[in-house]
């Protein structure tokens, strides 16, 4: 008897992320019986087309396309070796384990394998990389309260809270990698939820820590003309510095610059180029004309073969760190970053008195709130220049009422 093979994709509505994201689901049914994987893809409710199964993102259809495929040929190879094959067997040759372990540290190990195995195949490492402090942190937890590991079933509200003031007292982090140790915490729980451990998250009720604005990181523009006067030798330090000032005058973050193809770029009537594609993170399309010295770099590179990005960019790791030696080069008293070149070109929009409308468009912003935060920043240096300078003429008067003070004194003695 032939047996009856199907996959279903939906997503999870009832368990939202505080990005507006959820978890893309996998059903698999093999003569009746089902299973349920997470594919470890995510994507905003919005894009989700239920009666097709897909996404509306291009980029991450096709990974979860490739999915599919991996789901198709891992049953195709078990049927094949096996004769027979059940939907538990097919899980288990998917997911590398036939279930989630039901201590909450060795459950943190499982998932950051499937993180590093994500990682490859979005070409970001940044969350393996941090998962590997907050899963360090809750382990000390768990052994100062003199254990090795934790059963999901013995997890509490209260544990939860305990564990906050734990890294209150000993750690000196701030707000936001709280939140984070805490979000790893329930994503783990979390996991136990989703594969029946547990009934609910005893951790939901616990509410992230309030935390102050993160800071806009730019260059100014004569650090930007100190970077622009001085090329570097080594080809790759050369690459990392000319896409830096290259995304300081287009916004785009590095994702999206080492996705850029020749068919992203177009001409207006009037013979202007421009860029036209849609950020990684957001989905949002981002229009930018294009600035002669972002034209320039871009016909130092790829402009013809459209099977190929237009700059061999490495992975972002290794560009990371490129930048970070071209701001050690120049002696900057903070530590560069990619993404300060999309922030510089936030603050240079602003200063040029770029409509804040325009600015969200070309940068590709959801919400235009996001855009008015350059020009508080703007602002805020308006505010600090001035504060120098009224400091500055404090100080020259008080010099000045000094020297005339000591005249007077030098006159009576005479």
């Amino acid at each position: 008897m032939r047996s009856t093979y199907k996959q279903l994709y939906y997503i999870n509505r009832g368990k939202v992320k505080s990005d507006g994201t959820t978890s893309i689901m996998c059903r698999i049914t093999i003569d009746g019986k089902a299973v349920v994987l997470s594919t470890g893809l995510y994507c905003q409710l919005e894009e989700w087309n239920s009666k097709k199964g897909e996404v509306k993102n291009n980029r991450l259809n096709g990974i979860l396309g490739e999915y599919k495929k991996r789901v198709d040929e891992t049953y195709a190879k078990l049927l094949k070796v096996n004769g027979v094959i059940s939907a538990e067997l097919l899980k288990t040759a998917m997911t590398g384990t036939s279930d989630i372990p039901k201590y909450i540290l060795q459950a943190g190990e499982v998932e950051r394998e499937n993180l590093k195995i994500r990682s490859i195949q979005i070409d970001s490492t940044s969350s393996y990389r941090q998962s590997k402090m907050y899963h360090y942190y809750l382990g000390e937890y768990i052994r100062s309260l003199g254990k090795e590991d934790m059963l999901f079933t013995d997890i509490t509200e209260e544990f939860g809270i305990n564990y906050i003031l734990y890294l209150k007292t000993n750690y000196p982090h701030k707000p936001s990698y709280r939140n984070h140790c805490l979000c790893w915490l329930k994503r783990l729980v979390y996991l136990a939820v989703d594969n029946g451990i547990l009934r609910y998250n005893p951790l939901d009720d616990i509410k992230y820590e309030k935390k102050a604005p993160a800071k806009l990181m730019y260059i100014s523009k004569n650090q930007l003309q100190e970077i622009m006067s001085n090329p570097k030798p080594d080809p790759l330090q050369e690459l990392a510095r000319r896409t830096f000032i290259f995304s300081c005058f287009c916004g785009l973050a590095y994702v999206d610059v080492r996705n850029l193809y020749p068919h992203h770029i177009g001409t207006t009537a009037e013979g202007r180029k421009y860029i036209r594609t849609y950020r990684k993170k957001t989905s949002v399309e981002s229009f930018i004309p294009l600035h002669p010295v972002a034209e320039q770099i871009i016909y130092l590179y790829n402009t013809t073969d459209d099977s190929k990005p237009i700059f061999p960019l490495p992975r972002r790791d290794m560009i990371w760190f490129e930048i970070h030696e071209l701001g050690f080069s120049h002696q900057f008293k903070h530590n560069l970053s990619y993404h300060q070149s999309r922030h510089t070109f936030g603050t240079l929009m602003v200063s040029a008195g770029v409509p804040m409308e325009s600015i969200s468009k070309m940068m590709g912003h959801t919400n235009i709130r996001t855009t008015q935060g350059y020009a508080k920043v703007t602002d805020d240096k308006i505010s600090e220049d001035m504060d120098k300078l009224i400091e500055k003429r404090i100080s020259f008067t008080s010099h000045l009422d000094k020297n005339q003070y000591n005249s007077v004194v030098e006159k009576r003695n005479i």
